[in-house]
């Protein structure tokens, strides 16, 4: 063991009376507050970053193989589902991370009751698409069949539309759609979801694809895009352009195939939440640096008050012929008791009531805010290692300039020093 760290783990932070002077005390407290509002902020960002993306993901398809022809008619925006299904079947490729493939339409329609009306968009999707996350947030009924002709006319709506319209499970209403002439379809209310995504609760209904099939005159195999789900949604931007390739390539060697496509990436299509999102980052830095700067300053002023408490041994270890850079050390280690002390307990806080907030939802949120009704939480073990390598790192670099005081005093000046 060297020299400076046996001494070190020898003393005690305060004198031989007492654990900690009371400055001392209220240094690590300093402390453990700060790293407890490090963890927590990045704990609670994390946990945001990744509730909105994953709401955003599943909501929405992580990629949109659309018509690229420029027009506002329905004719123009058609894809025909069996050229982009052939391209997918012909590059396994790209099918290792397809996790599932829809055919989606979506038409702007009017619902109207007796008493009032609401105008919104409807989504028509096909028996392949995947409802598990609205199955995970229906608070009442179930998602629309496909088992029959009669269940075309099911749909799926939000509490809120619900709510504004007074409608329930099972209820049928008129739903206008508005091209050259009004055609009206009579749906059935079959399940009632809940998202606490407000742009998406506030916007969608959610039926069969077949039933503005009908509206558009198209065929069954007609849609306005392709809605593909990636396994994993790391490299969306690259899968994105894969598939752009591919569709380009199979397009330029079919005589048959005259339509040229577009593909679209989850984040393209949301890129205002995706750059709100990236926002947060900023944030947290910021808090990462102003909560770093606090300690810092807590930590040089502990280590002079450890400095003073043990100017007599300076002296001393002076007198008998010690290095100042060997008593320098000693009490930067002595005084990085107070930083492990203070990272233990930070990290037991930090983790406790993350735990707590994760599991019991404790601390809640407004919704139409902040698109959930709780502080969300994700705990990291990677991040929560590297940020207390960090504050170490940190800690140890930010006592090394005020350390420097021990070479002031001298040996002659400690003896009289009370």
């Amino acid at each position: 063991m060297r020299f400076e760290l046996f001494i070190a783990s020898r003393l005690k932070l305060g004198n031989k009376h007492k654990a900690g002077s009371p400055s001392l005390n209220v240094a690590l407290v300093g402390i453990i507050l700060a790293i407890l509002i490090i963890i927590l902020s990045v704990e609670i960002v994390m946990g945001f970053k990744k509730e909105i993306t994953t709401k955003i993901t599943s909501l929405d398809s992580h990629l949109k193989v659309m018509n690229g022809a420029i027009g506002l008619d329905d004719n123009f925006s058609m894809v025909d589902f069996r050229e982009v299904a052939n391209t997918l079947n012909n590059d396994t490729s790209l099918l290792e991370n397809i996790d599932n493939v829809s055919l989606i339409a979506e038409k702007p329609a009017i619902l109207k009751t007796d008493e009032d009306f609401k105008g919104l968009q409807f989504k028509g999707v096909d028996a392949n698409y995947d409802y598990s996350f609205l199955n995970r947030h229906l608070i009442e009924g179930r998602v629309p069949s496909y088992e029959n002709q009669d269940s075309t006319q099911e749909i799926i709506i939000s509490s809120t539309i619900a709510k504004q319209l007074n409608l329930n499970v099972n209820d049928k209403i008129f739903t206008y759609f508005i091209d050259d002439k009004v055609k009206v379809r009579n749906c059935r209310i079959v399940g009632i979801f809940n998202t606490d995504f407000d742009t998406f609760d506030k916007t969608y209904i959610i039926g069969n694809i077949a039933l503005l099939q009908s509206v558009n005159n198209w065929k069954s195999h007609t849609g306005n895009y392709v809605g593909i789900n990636l396994k994993d949604v790391d490299n969306v931007e690259q899968e994105a352009y894969n598939l752009y390739g591919q569709l380009a390539l199979q397009s330029l060697g079919d005589n048959d195939t005259s339509t040229i496509y577009n593909v679209t990436s989850t984040r393209q299509n949301n890129i205002s939440f995706f750059t709100w999102l990236g926002m947060l980052d900023m944030n947290v830095v910021i808090i990462l640096v102003l909560m770093m700067i606090v300690s810092g300053f807590t930590l040089i002023a502990a280590l002079l008050m450890v400095v003073l408490e043990r100017i007599k041994m300076i002296g001393l270890l002076k007198a008998l012929g010690t290095a100042n850079t060997s008593i320098r050390r000693i009490f930067i280690f002595l005084t990085h008791k107070i930083i492990f002390r203070s990272i233990i307990i930070g990290n037991v806080l930090g983790i406790g009531l993350g735990l707590l907030q994760k599991y019991f939802h404790i601390i809640k949120l407004n919704p139409d805010a902040y698109y959930m009704n709780y502080v969300p939480i994700d705990i990291n073990p990677t991040t929560l290692l590297l940020l207390n390598i960090a504050i170490i790192v940190i800690s140890y670099l930010t006592l090394i300039g005020p350390s420097y005081i021990v070479s002031t005093i001298k040996p002659t000046s400690t003896m009289r020093f009370e």
